[in-house]
């Protein structure tokens, strides 16, 4: 690995402890337990400067850019994991048939993955009870304070596990489908943006869209199996 590279991916992942968390969906007033196993966050959200270093998909140059990215599919995000994850000489989470209907995740495997949708909200919480962390003001970046643009990631008051921009700045792709025999293929993904009002700005707040599609206040965070 060159020490570019290195650079690049050596920034530091959370040790999110075990535990349980309960998940609702107020569409269809259900709600579960769902059990934590330990597992590795990103601080942030995966910056313009490490996503086009590692895929390549720009001629432009994102060095030392600290936006997040966006405009990112949940295809984009699974793809970008197991390239980071080769590149690095980790196992590879997902398994992506040829026709790329089909995506399997090896939830052994030590490469990079998205977490789960229940793995972001209790890392998002992080022990707290309330909609949010922290004070709206103090910790994301949403429509009345962001200028309606994304903010250079880490600018914000951290939870109480050291993650930034869980709240605002961008939506973050989870893994999970979101309701198979409604939605089909739809992909959830959590924690408003710079771009939502404030009530979309809260730890439970779920959205969801089809896995090609792409907004400019949509992005992803890594997450690691241990």
């Amino acid at each position: 690995m060159s020490n570019e590279l290195q650079r690049l991916v050596d920034y530091p992942m959370v040790k999110i402890p075990g535990g349980e968390i309960d998940l609702r969906d107020d569409r269809t007033s259900s709600k579960w337990k769902v059990n934590i196993q330990p597992f590795l966050l990103a601080r942030y959200p995966v910056t313009k400067e490490v996503y086009f270093a590692i895929s390549q998909k720009s001629s432009i140059s994102y060095d030392g850019d600290q936006n997040p990215v966006v405009n990112i599919s949940w295809n984009d995000a699974i793809s970008f994991c197991n390239l980071l994850s080769q590149e690095v000489g980790l196992k590879e989470c997902y398994s992506i048939s040829h026709d790329g209907e089909t995506i399997i995740c090896d939830w052994e495997a030590d490469g990079y993955r998205l977490p789960s949708e229940a793995e972001w909200q209790y890392a998002c919480k992080a022990g707290t009870i309330g909609y949010r962390y922290g004070e709206i003001e103090k910790i994301a970046w949403y429509n009345e304070n962001s200028a309606g643009t994304t903010h250079e990631v880490g600018r914000k008051e951290p939870n109480a596990w050291g993650l930034y921009d869980m709240l605002g700045n961008v939506w973050e792709w989870c893994w999970d489908l979101y309701d198979q025999n409604v939605y089909g293929s739809y992909r959830i993904f959590r924690g408003g943006s710079w771009a939502e009002e404030a009530r979309g700005c809260g730890a439970t707040c779920r959205r969801r869209s089809h896995p090609t599609f792409t907004i400019d206040d949509l992005g992803f965070r890594l997450a690691k199996s241990m």
